[in-house]
């Protein structure tokens, strides 16, 4: 089962024409008896509704909007590799063509029907499929499942937001949202950030793996149970306050009825248990977002179920136990050409066997486990029709060849009616798990949270303890150090992540930096951190002033699993020439704007020698780069290609690399699909050179040199992740024939999709309701 479903559904990037799950009938009696009798579907749309559901999802991708270059990426596509498929014919079958999502702003994003075994049949079909294998793992190109990119949208987000995204893994929609906070890409480091939370440690490392793929120093990502993820805190001009997201995506995990285009087993484990199971936790997750989300702050709540008590029940408990707090908005005329459904306002619950029910009162007592009060729509029509559920919308597959979803947006108009009261906070010991902070409802009857104000020889006692613990705290915050959670909460399944070090204002090892860069006296140094707080630093990383607010302030409460990019890293011959810290390309975009010396400007034939000679000598290059060169010192430089607009097919978009000026040569530092990359963008073909290059397996003296360094303790994050990438391919599937190369961030998210989301694969401590769960709930 494993091999069909990597073969069609859950894996391939690029699925479709063939194949794959020939023991899997599709089909299921209760599931279409109870989806007929919701009504859900309109009329004499029926049989148009199943026929989609039994056709192969078509593979859908997206141009990341992030990179200034987006545009340049989607002109490669539509001149080089879309002409190249016209009039093809492959077995006697015409290639039918990439085709942009209506719906979505500005072509970034295209659906396809080719399946990686078509691919493979003609040298222009290998071309278009390492094309996206190559761009998907520098972050250019992200597979996507079409729904998937609809909530990021909707939350309409600016650069200055603070976004929540509570269920994030595997993170196609966090990229998206990292993406927008980069939407003016001359604002290095834009005033918001994206909090990233999952439960699952291993799926934080795999949501790690995709959004460092965009290189944002406003990123983090955490490991908490959303139902009950902790009240942050920040410091606001030296008083102590909890943070209000602006923005929360909630995409909560579900039964996934609406992915059985390519989640294929979901038809033969569907039944209406699932749902029954999965109402409370989804409406735990939603109430804990509410909670948190600052006045006039919008959530998107998600999830790929067409199951109105995974979809309306949730929303409409919310509304009617928020007393006019919340309210669904209109979202009718956002996102044109995008086909989508009301949401109702009548429905019935069904038991697994069949059994239906209309109204709580009509459950026998032995059955109030599974089915509670919130499942039920309200009775009373003028409360019911204040809420405004068609505002709701759910997507049929039909209508646009996609898969199943349903979104509902909601504004929070004032603050909860439990929170009303909010008691001042107070800083308790790290190893009491309780705090001040709301926990969400009870899943089963919808009752309001309720805030257990401490008693006053608990206070007494407390405050003694805490001024013990505090002076320690404070003395850690004023050295500059987070450190993990303490070691009770460290016994949750995964890595023990190494502290983050803020390098201390005084630090020696940052003056040789800004004295060879010449950094402008604007550079926040103060944002730079290492992963570690004895011996050498290898590696300086780089947070934007407000996640460093937040890290600073949450360190006792927060398990952060990453954050921040990677700057500069230690290069011991770099220290003879005035500098141990050579520029690192990840970070290179954000550090640019500050450094004011050893920058080359390069022309685009410069820049083609650098992309594809290991180390050519000085001489290959154009005279005027050989004069600049020639009174510079040796060490990490910054080459810098900007476009002539009187070269119009010449790249059109500005490129910054790291390089190394040695004795007689000069070398670009940049990781081999980056260089792909902009060589497919100055035209130049690739092909060929791919191939060598895989054969070859060169390594560079940087690589080898950083290899050697390695030992267990001093592992960075990344190696911590890619060994668990690498086990996890091993664990989920066969093992790759692919390349190393085709081995890429979109294979890995398709694993992870097929990971089992019942957290079978998993240790981490989740609630009971969560663990009972059937091993078919789907997060996509």
């Amino acid at each position: 089962e494993r091999r069909g479903r990597r073969a069609d559904g859950g894996g391939a990037f690029l699925q479709g024409w063939a194949g794959g799950y020939p023991e899997i009938v599709k089909e299921n009696e209760l599931f279409e008896r109870y989806y007929r009798e919701l009504g859900i579907v309109p009329a004499g749309e029926w049989d148009a509704f199943m026929a989609a559901l039994r056709e192969p999802l078509p593979a859908t991708l997206r141009i990341t909007g992030y990179r200034s270059h987006a545009k340049e990426i989607l002109h490669c596509l539509k001149e080089k590799y879309f002409r190249e498929l016209q009039d093809l014919e492959v077995d006697g079958q015409k290639v039918e063509m990439p085709q942009s999502l209506s719906w979505y702003p500005e072509e970034l994003a295209w659906h396809t029907n080719l399946s990686r075994k078509i691919l493979r049949k003609s040298p222009q079909l290998e071309k278009f499929h390492q094309f996206l294998v190559s761009e998907t793992e520098c972050g250019n190109i992200s597979r996507q499942e079409a729904v998937s990119m609809i909530p990021p949208l909707l939350l309409n987000v600016s650069p200055h937001h603070k976004i929540l995204d509570m269920c994030a893994a595997p993170g196609s929609k966090t990229a998206q949202l990292i993406e927008m906070l980069h939407a003016d890409m001359n604002v290095p480091f834009p005033k918001g950030f994206v909090i990233a939370n999952d439960v699952d440690n291993k799926r934080c490392y795999l949501l790690v793996h995709q959004a460092k793929r965009l290189n944002s120093p406003c990123i983090m990502v955490v490991n908490h149970d959303a139902s009950s993820i902790p009240n942050l805190q920040i410091d606001v001009d030296g008083r102590k306050e909890i943070l209000f997201y602006d923005r929360i995506l909630c995409d909560v995990p579900c039964s996934g009825d609406g992915t059985m285009r390519k989640n294929i087993d979901v038809w033969k484990k569907w039944t209406t248990q699932n749902s029954l199971q999965l109402h409370g936790l989804q409406l735990r997750i939603a109430t804990r977002g509410v909670e948190q989300l600052a006045e006039g702050g919008r959530m998107v709540y998600s999830t790929c179920s067409l199951n109105p008590i995974e979809n309306e029940a949730v929303i409409a408990s919310l509304l009617e136990k928020s007393q006019g707090a919340l309210e669904l908005a209109d979202v009718s005329s956002e996102l044109p050409g995008l086909k989508r459904m009301p949401g109702i306002t009548k429905w019935k619950v069904m038991l697994k066997d069949g059994q239906w029910f209309e109204e709580w009162k009509d459950v026998p007592s032995n059955r109030q486990t599974q089915i509670r009060p919130t499942m039920f729509p309200v009775k009373d029509e003028e409360k019911l029709k204040a809420m405004n559920l068609e505002r709701c919308l759910r997507i049929l597959p039909h209508h646009q060849n996609t898969g199943g979803f349903f979104v509902a947006v909601l504004i929070k108009k004032s603050p909860m009616p439990w929170n009303k009261r909010q008691p001042k906070v107070h800083q308790k010991l790290p190893q009491k798990t309780g705090d001040t902070e709301v926990t969400a409802a009870n899943s089963g009857n919808g009752s309001d949270c309720i805030i257990e104000e401490p008693s006053l020889a608990e206070n007494e006692e407390s405050k003694k303890m805490e001024e013990l613990q505090n002076s320690d705290i404070e003395q850690s915050k004023k050295e500059g150090v987070c450190g993990p959670p303490p070691s009770k909460k460290m016994k949750l399944f995964g890595f023990k992540e190494d502290p983050f070090v803020f390098l201390p204002e005084d630090d020696p090892l940052f003056l040789p930096i800004q004295k060879f860069y010449a950094l402008d006296p604007s550079f926040p140094k103060m944002n730079l951190l290492t992963r570690t707080q004895e011996g050498k630093k290898r590696q300086l990383y780089m947070v934007s002033k407000e996640l460093r607010n937040v890290l600073l302030n949450n360190s006792e409460k927060m398990k952060v699993i990453n954050t921040g990019i990677k700057v500069w890293s230690r290069n011991s011959d770099g220290e003879q020439f005035g500098c141990a810290f050579r520029l690192a390309q990840e970070g290179i975009y954000t550090l640019y704007p500050f450094i004011h010396a050893r920058i080359i400007n390069v022309c685009i034939e410069d820049v083609k020698i650098l992309l594809t000679q290991e180390n050519p000598f000085l001489s290959k290059f154009s005279s005027e780069t050989q004069k600049k060169v020639k009174d510079m010192a040796m060490g990490s430089i910054v080459l810098k290609y900007d476009p002539d607009p009187e070269k119009p097919h010449d790249l059109q978009c500005p490129i910054v690399l790291c390089g190394w000026q040695g004795k007689t040569s000069l070398r670009a530092f940049v990781p081999k699909n980056e260089r792909l990359h902009y060589l497919r963008m100055m035209g130049v073909e690739v092909f060929k050179a791919k191939r060598k290059e895989e054969e070859l397996e060169n390594k560079t003296e940087e690589e080898v040199q950083h290899r050697l360094m390695q030992t267990e303790e001093g592992m960075d994050v990344e190696d911590k992740e890619h060994d668990l990438v690498t086990k996890m391919e091993a664990e989920i599937g066969e093992e790759s024939s692919q390349s190393p190369v085709e081995s890429s961030a979109m294979e890995i998210e398709n694993k992870i999709e097929d990971l089992d989301p019942s957290g079978k694969n998993a240790n981490t401590p989740v609630s009971q309701e969560s663990k009972d769960t059937d091993a078919s709930n789907v997060k996509d």
